[in-house]
């Protein structure tokens, strides 16, 4: 059974409808739970979440490595999935999981879509097809077994950005990988806020200043001082 875990800090305007889409592109009833972990949000996100019925729970620490972190030890699912709040599932997407299990995959992710049409956020989008770690991001979600997480000890609790890109380094050396053929849909929102090519230009230096070793709290203070409405 697969235990799903959503990371969340002032979502309230998108975890109820995320909620309900992942309920409803179960194709087999194989989800045992749906664990929100709530990094201390200042909204509604906490009561809109108990609402639709899932285990909410607040992490003592914030930050979706340490959120994430939490949510999977009180797991129960032998297949933990990480969902971001402001994405939608596709269709059938536990039989995408429970395939690639059943294969011995041990861990995996889908390609990604936008919820906004435009051609260059389609040209990256074709990208994420690929078992490239340099484009493999958190808004692709992740499949990854429980004992395979365990062994390579979860998140990295110390970064506080760049953790999905971290863990995909780890998690291959415990077991095979795969990218399946279906495409989870995420918001455009921080796209059309700050404008697509700059957006994109943004993540691209500061993705280039991760992997030449700057400290996190120098990618920290550039991504609050350039990109609007960050939850970071």
């Amino acid at each position: 059974m697969i235990s799903i875990i959503i990371p969340a800090y002032n979502e309230e305007e998108n975890i109820a409808e995320t909620i309900n889409e992942i309920k409803k592109r179960d194709s087999g009833n194989y989800i045992s739970e749906i664990i929100v972990s709530d990094g201390q949000s200042t909204d509604q996100t906490v009561a809109i979440a108990s609402n639709a019925g899932v285990t909410v729970v607040v992490s003592a620490k914030k930050g979706r490595a340490a959120q994430m972190n939490y949510g999977a030890s009180i797991a129960k699912g032998e297949i933990l999935y990480f969902f971001h709040a402001d994405s939608i599932p596709p269709e059938n997407f536990t039989t995408y999981i429970l395939k690639a299990f059943k294969k011995k995959y041990a861990s995996g992710c889908f390609r990604v879509s936008f919820d906004y049409q435009h051609w260059f956020l389609k040209a990256n989008c074709w990208f994420t097809r690929f078992d490239v770690n340099a484009v493999r991001f958190g808004d692709q979600s992740l499949f990854v077994t429980k004992s395979v997480f365990q062994k390579c000890g979860g998140f990295d609790e110390s970064l506080l950005m760049m953790e999905d890109q971290e863990i995909i380094h780890r998690i291959k050396k415990h077991g095979k990988f795969t990218v399946m053929n279906a495409a989870v849909t995420t918001s455009a929102r921080k796209y059309i806020d700050n404008g697509i090519y700059r957006m994109q230009a943004i993540f691209f230096w500061i993705w280039l200043l991760y992997y030449l070793g700057y400290p996190q709290q120098y990618l920290l203070k550039l991504h609050k001082k350039l990109i609007h409405k960050t939850k970071l």
